[in-house]
């Protein structure tokens, strides 16, 4: 075997070597959370790669609290609800941006690139006296409001790049044909921008499931809290104890949804790229 030889073959086992180091460090802290969810309480402690006894009392525990499924049905519609909003202003934006010619519009992109920077905690207190002021503290309109306002600049971003790439022959024809704006976006743009409204929606709907620190500050009673929140405040049998179970089992609950969300987008984003193809 030549040395040439001997190099590729080291360098294709570097790789998989990384690869599976990768995986390991990417996957293994969902797997663990998943094997503590099926201890019993006797085995949280107990480090083992398997657990010798299986044990669904955690499950059944957090999915027979109705402030826990409160807390999912919420985050649902909230998610569902900025995704909606998010992807409605940022494709008429995104078309306003991308397409329409007028002074100022790079200094409009940077102005909405550069909001999207502000970390959350600095705009907590003036967005909390504006949502005192609009009278929706502890409404889910509230978290749907904020989410909305730390999302849609990205949104915006994305789909206005991707719109600046489409042919502007498609457009031509639609206004030659006495098409509106309205309808040149909808039938014309928005079949071929699937790709990037998958994206952004899939992005949006898991920053506004895993969003914590909104929902924590406004929101006050079960009734409206998001998952993230209801999953800090669950409670053990006494003050001192800390239910590493159910934690883990609710965890594991909110976790699934977001990756078979993953892999439908991930279908959707290939046949969308494929059937937005567009022959010169």
């Amino acid at each position: 075997m030549t040395t040439r030889q001997l190099g590729k073959i080291a360098k294709r086992v570097g790789f998989w070597a990384l690869v599976a180091l990768i995986m390991v460090y990417a996957v293994f802290p969902f797997y663990y959370a998943v094997i503590t969810s099926f201890k019993p309480s006797s085995d949280l402690f107990r480090i083992e790669l398997w657990p010798s006894t299986w044990d669904v009392s955690n499950y059944v525990q957090i999915l027979t609290e109705a402030s826990f499924l409160r807390a999912i049905l919420n985050s649902i519609v909230v998610s569902i609800s900025v995704v909606f909003i998010a992807l409605l202003l940022g494709i008429t934006a995104s078309y306003a941006l991308g397409r329409v010619r007028f002074r100022g519009r790079s200094t409009v992109l940077l102005i909405i690139l550069g909001v999207s920077m502000f970390p959350q905690v600095a705009v907590l207190s003036g967005l909390f006296e504006v949502i005192r002021t609009l009278n929706l503290y502890n409404n889910p309109a509230a978290l749907i409001l904020s989410y909305t306002i730390f999302t849609l600049p990205f949104t915006v971003w994305v789909l206005t790049t991707f719109m600046k790439q489409l042919p502007m022959e498609l457009e031509e024809a639609a206004i030659m044909d006495g098409a509106t704006p309205w309808i040149t976006i909808t039938k014309v743009f928005l079949p071929l921008m699937w790709p990037a409204m998958a994206t952004t929606g899939l992005l949006a709907f898991i920053a506004a499931w895993n969003e914590f620190l909104f929902a924590l500050t406004f929101t006050l009673s079960d009734t409206q809290r998001t998952v993230p929140v209801a999953i800090a405040l669950l409670s053990g049998g006494s003050a001192h104890e800390l239910p590493w179970g159910p934690i883990m089992a609710a965890s594991v609950v909110v976790t699934v949804p977001l990756v078979v969300l993953v892999i439908i987008f991930q279908r959707r984003i290939v046949s969308g790229l494929t059937a937005g193809a567009v022959k010169g």
